[in-house]
């Protein structure tokens, strides 16, 4: 019999930087990723706007002082840029559109923003006390029939 192995892809670029949670280094993040994806020759938007959203997501509601967030962006075969943002609020796991239910809030668009520019999104606990949040951009879109 005749069996095939699928290995998980690994990251065919990668990219890490440690940032503070602040203002600065959600503006940082936002910077960093858009000079390492045009290093990469990879399009900008939307990209930069889910740095952006996540960073601030980072700064906004999982700061803890003294701690920092860490920024990555990998890209994987078959063409997929995914971006994470891990920091060290594990317990404060943003909740999905669909799952807060309930009138709109005054703030907290911002993850309505990334499941919309964004192909997948969620979050991943762990290890203690850390969480990432991730989303994934297919970097390989079919066009319209015209």
């Amino acid at each position: 019999m005749n069996q095939e192995t699928v290995e998980p892809d690994a990251p065919v670029r990668q990219f890490s930087v440690p940032l503070s949670a602040t203002r600065r280094g959600a503006r940082l993040a936002r910077l960093l990723a858009g000079e390492q994806l045009r290093a990469w020759g990879l399009p900008l938007d939307p990209a930069r706007l889910v740095v952006a959203e996540l960073a601030a997501n980072a700064v906004l509601h999982a700061r803890v002082a003294g701690r920092g967030f860490l920024l990555g962006l990998y890209v994987n075969v078959p063409a997929t840029l995914r971006i994470e943002v891990t920091d060290t609020r594990g317990d404060a796991v943003p909740a999905r559109a669909e799952a807060a239910g309930g009138p709109p809030a005054e703030s907290g668009y911002g993850l309505l923003l990334v499941e919309e520019l964004a192909d997948r999104w969620g979050v991943a606990r762990g290890p203690v006390p850390r969480k990432t949040v991730w989303a994934e951009l297919d970097l390989v879109r079919s066009r319209p029939a015209l």
